[in-house]
């Protein structure tokens, strides 16, 4: 017996519903603006099965490119996502995944699992934003969007990588 899937609506282009948040990314600051889906990329890597909208646009809307932050204080990050929707992990459902944090590393292989670590954060209930606790220096935080097996949707969709100072 399949389960319904009731958890994931998406309700139009810059708009969905996970859980029971309503989440809208037309909120954005302007200063998330040119962060493409693909990171700037002008070929994609080889990616997982599990098909995603050429269009999708992830970034990350806070906290923003070089912003210095005070140390010994959770940092919030917030996720935005247009073109797509969100799903938990293990459900599949067209056109949507689930966010990964990238903290101080590269894109791992887009044709494998995303690593589960504290530089890989999941977020397989669906979230939208996290905080997260970084010790003082310079740190780079990059979103990449996995299927329900955490393998990066094809083509694969990632935000730009970002770089924020704890001091």
């Amino acid at each position: 017996m399949t389960k319904p899937v009731a958890a994931v609506i998406v309700l139009a282009a810059g708009c969905l519903w996970a859980g029971s948040a309503l989440a809208a990314d037309a909120s954005a600051p302007a200063a998330t603006a040119g962060r493409a889906a693909h990171g700037g990329a002008t070929a994609a890597p080889a990616s997982g099965p599990t098909p995603a909208p050429k269009n999708a646009y992830l970034y990350i809307g806070y906290p923003n490119n070089n912003q210095t932050l005070p140390a010994g204080k959770p940092v919030k990050v917030w996720f935005g996502l247009r073109n797509m929707g969100v799903a938990p992990k293990d459900v599949r459902f067209p056109n949507t995944g689930h966010h990964h944090l990238l903290i101080d590393v590269d894109l791992p292989p887009m044709d494998k699992e995303i690593p589960n670590d504290r530089n890989h954060l999941h977020f397989g209930a669906g979230e939208t934003e996290t905080t997260v606790e970084l010790a003082p220096g310079k740190h780079t935080l990059q979103l990449l969007m996995g299927d329900e097996k955490h393998i990066p949707t094809n083509p694969p969709v990632y935000s730009k990588k970002i770089t924020i100072y704890v001091k």
